[in-house]
């Protein structure tokens, strides 16, 4: 039997979910629409036991779909499950505490979860989970004092320093509502100027179509802004600017604070690559001082980094 963990990462539109060995290799993969009403109780239970039977249901047929890999290797054994979550988290009591876009509050999840699936189980936040897998199988191997940013549809982080993840009992890195903009747009959390409302890939998108409103034709993603900014395009560039200097004020003020020497940038805006990082370190070197100049760099595992932090979760339990 080879030992593996379930790992679910629960997120805004999709639950993605693996099987996962102990060198990181997903070794099962499965993705499913996030089902609707999770603020239900139960309902989120429910949802991530239905995705580990199914993972274990693909182990078990290795001639369809997911598990059509599995051909000639040994059986697999669940030791353990991870779960990991958007939104404010309790690592410590197993309580999905708060998610704005999935609606719930308050949700007790290991201990229903490890009672109905007959394992143990760890719930986590999903980017301090994806900053763990950066740093045991992607691009933080190594580093001890690291700041993880995803630019997604929002703008979350997690921050490592001296080997060990900050959660500050669930409340840490919510980076994206830090206000660089006082007098800004504003932001659905109740405040104005938030980094979020300015720097992330939907707010990118959102900025380019309002320059550019007079010009009729189809909106455009934070993608193909990326691409106009290649091209030369005017209105672009000014937004593309406009996002990275906010960007760069934020890492040289959490540089400042915390010390940090190495940024990981993921997310969808991160697949921009050197069109996004070139300026941005541009822009921190030139405004630190006596600070210790970080690295940045594109992250590495992309979209399965909230899936494999949840396996690393898992593996802490097993």
């Amino acid at each position: 039997m080879t030992a593996v963990v379930a790992a679910v990462d629960v997120g805004g539109t999709r639950m993605k979910a693996a099987l996962v060995d102990r060198d990181g290799h997903e070794v099962v993969t499965l993705t499913r629409p996030t089902p609707a009403a999770l603020d239900v109780p139960g309902a989120l239970v429910q949802a991530v036991a239905g995705t580990v039977a199914a993972l274990r249901a693909a182990a078990a047929d290795p001639g369809d779909g997911a598990g059509a890999g599995l051909a000639g290797r040994d059986p697999l054994e669940v030791v353990a499950a991870g779960v990991v979550v958007p939104g404010i988290v309790d690592d410590v009591r197993g309580v999905a505490v708060w998610a704005s876009n999935l609606g719930w509050r308050d949700l007790p999840v290991t201990a229903p979860l490890s009672d109905l699936l007959g394992m143990p189980v760890a719930l986590g936040h999903d980017v301090r989970a994806g900053l763990r897998a950066e740093v045991a199988w992607g691009a933080a191997a190594g580093s001890r004092n690291v700041l993880f940013i995803p630019l997604g549809t929002g703008i979350a982080g997690a921050l490592m320093l001296d080997g060990h993840v900050v959660a500050a009992d669930g409340w840490a890195g919510e980076i994206g509502h830090v206000v660089v903009e006082p007098d800004g747009v504003p932001c659905p959390c109740g405040q104005r100027g938030c980094l979020e409302t300015v720097a992330s890939a939907s707010a990118v998108a959102r900025a380019y179509a309002a320059r550019t409103a007079g010009r009729g034709g189809a909106p455009i993603d934070a993608e193909a802004v990326a691409g106009l900014v290649r091209a030369g395009d005017a209105d672009a560039v000014a937004v593309w600017d406009h996002a990275v200097a906010a960007l760069a004020r934020s890492l040289v003020m959490m540089t400042t604070a915390t010390g940090v020497d190495h940024v990981l940038v993921g997310g969808g805006l991160a697949q921009s690559g050197e069109t996004l990082l070139a300026p941005l370190r541009k822009a921190v070197h030139a405004s630190l001082t006596f600070q210790r100049e970080p690295r940045i760099e594109r992250a590495r595992l992309g979209e399965r980094a909230g899936c494999l932090g949840a396996a690393c979760l898992a593996w802490d339990v097993a």
